[in-house]
């Protein structure tokens, strides 16, 4: 065999070797989470992190149904499955208060009136986001998939699709207890990062004004996106430090409303915990 040929043989045994992780009928869900995990951080690492804190600056804008943007504040702690998640603004939109204590969702009012927000009502509405440690992503010590056995979910590997232009390997996510919405995860092909993760909730709709128009009435749908990007590695753990998460609604009649939240985080680990994050109150 000659150097040509020798290096060929090369080339195509790594080929061959990497075929698995990019060609989407390939991959076994229980492959795709082993690989993802392994990008957070090594075992000892993600065990070693028993608290985690990410706080820093919000941005809310409304993009689709009215204009403008508002500054805050923003904070996230977690300790095992527990987590409070906190949006701070100085407007008749206070912001957001979502707690899972290991047990009971709570999510608190939105506005200043004692209203809950669109995103806010849908979180309470389908608590599952929160009690399978979905919200937030693999920021939080209660990340679902740390502990698939425990949970018990049911997970469909869908294969590489393309988010944005760019192929990505997506997972269903199905609550053993189930739930409403549809949740899928997205994670990069060469990092195996999570990237991205979609709740998608429809509401057929057949009371129209007439027997004729009730079945062209089209679905009430709501979709929450949470992205994350821009990882950063400390102790032995990566993480994203850029969250941001959309939430859409499109109404039968046509009308769409849309807000957007931008967060930038710093993350401490191991930090001592005050329980009353945790208490409900």
């Amino acid at each position: 065999m000659n150097k040509l040929e020798s290096r060929l043989a090369v080339f195509l045994a790594s080929f061959f070797f990497l075929l698995p992780l990019y060609a989407g009928e390939a991959l076994k869900p229980e492959d795709l989470v082993a690989r993802h995990l392994a990008a957070i951080g090594t075992p000892e690492a993600r065990a070693a992190a028993k608290t985690r804190v990410a706080q820093g600056n919000a941005v809310c804008r409304v993009v689709v149904g009215g204009g403008g943007q508002i500054l805050g504040t923003t904070g996230m702690v977690s300790e095992g499955r527990k987590q409070r998640f906190v949006l701070k603004f100085q407007q008749d939109y206070r912001g957001e208060n979502f707690l899972f204590n290991g047990e009971k969702v709570n999510i608190g009012f939105s506005n200043s009136d004692q209203t809950r927000s669109g995103l806010a009502s849908l979180l309470y509405a389908q608590d599952a986001v929160l009690k399978e440690g979905l919200w937030g992503g693999a920021l939080s010590t209660g990340w679902a998939l740390l502990d698939v056995p425990g949970r018990q979910p049911k997970l469909t590997y869908d294969g590489l699709k393309k988010v944005d232009g760019r192929a990505l390997h997506r997972l269903t996510y199905q609550p053993r207890r189930g739930t409403d919405l549809k949740i899928q995860l997205f994670f990069e092909p060469d990092t195996f990062r999570h990237v991205l993760t979609s709740y998608v909730l429809e509401v057929g709709n057949n009371v129209g004004k007439t027997i004729l128009e009730s079945p062209t009435l089209k679905a009430d749908r709501t979709t929450l996106e949470e992205r994350f990007d821009t990882f950063s590695t400390a102790d032995g753990v990566t993480l994203p430090t850029h969250w941001s998460f959309q939430y859409t609604r499109e109404l039968p009649s046509g009308k769409t409303t849309i807000f957007n939240w931008d967060l930038k985080e710093e993350i401490e680990q191991n930090v001592k915990l005050d329980p009353r994050n945790f208490e409900i109150k």
